[in-house]
């Protein structure tokens, strides 16, 4: 397969791998986690999900995109008690992100995106497009997938809570491959909650807070996974692809003229944060 059609970054040969440089293609990097999802969802919930969004994006702008292997782990500490999750450290995570968009941005691509499946790895995400575009000539930027279906779910949703294992992530889950959903083991529940705060941060307050879940919940679940259902995540799957597409394009775009310098005497240039 050419350059202009192979959408997975490490399917490409060398030769090939520079001419889709000189296409300048939008290079993706998906991360989620290896974590808990309640009795009913497996391990790779997030990590499953990111990249089949992804790839999904990679099949419908195979032109336009090079999607990076998936990064299948995060921050994850909170859910340590529950076996079978896997922490990463913040420090650790940024840097090794970091070194793959630097790595990206040396070959000569201008324009990468940091596409993230698990909410805790958000202000990582957004740590590392920042410093990717201050360290590097190239534009990065992070987005949450799941943000881009928040709309289409109100419109679907019978739950009220948007959170973990829930409605949104099942229903996604049993669109893409139902099998692997335990249906019998579906259970709601919910965190500590006041007028500020909620024990696992969610939206919807302003304060941002996230105690160990073994705290608060016995069942690994923020939500209310019984009213999912596959055709409620096929409804979230066409709009998540179909918004990354058009933000891939948008993205792709976006001008990246030469900084202009307005200082009016000598900087000390050699300084390096």
């Amino acid at each position: 397969m050419s350059s202009a059609h192979e959408f997975r970054y490490d399917r490409l040969t060398w030769p090939e791998m520079n001419e889709a440089i000189g296409m300048q293609k939008v290079v993706i990097l998906p991360v989620g986690s290896t974590e808990q999802h309640g009795p009913h969802l497996p391990l790779d919930t997030d990590a499953f999900l990111v990249e089949a969004v992804c790839h999904e994006v990679g099949r419908r702008a195979s032109d336009q995109v090079l999607v990076l292997p998936t990064l299948a782990y995060g921050l994850n500490l909170h859910h340590i008690d529950f076996p079978g999750t896997i922490h990463i450290e913040p420090e650790v995570f940024i840097s090794f992100c970091l070194n793959i968009t630097k790595s990206v941005a040396y070959h000569g691509f201008h324009k990468l995106l940091i596409v993230n499946g698990h909410g805790s790895n958000m202000p990582l995400a957004d740590i590392v497009a920042r410093k990717t575009v201050l360290e590097t000539e190239s534009l990065c930027a992070a987005v949450t997938y799941i943000t881009l279906g928040v709309e289409a779910f109100e419109a679907i949703r019978e739950s009220e809570v948007l959170a973990h294992a829930d409605e949104f992530e099942t229903s996604l889950y049993l669109y893409l491959a139902g099998e692997r959903v335990r249906t019998d083991r579906m259970l709601p529940d919910n965190d500590v909650q006041g007028r500020y705060l909620s024990s696992d941060s969610t939206a919807n307050y302003p304060a941002r807070f996230n105690d160990y879940w073994g705290r608060w919940t016995t069942q690994g679940v923020h939500g209310d996974p019984r009213s999912a259902t596959a055709e409620k995540g096929q409804v979230l799957w066409e709009t998540i692809v179909n918004a990354l597409v058009e933000m891939v394009q948008e993205w792709r775009a976006w001008p990246l003229p030469e900084r202009s310098d307005q200082h009016a005497h000598p900087v000390q240039k050699q300084i390096r944060w």
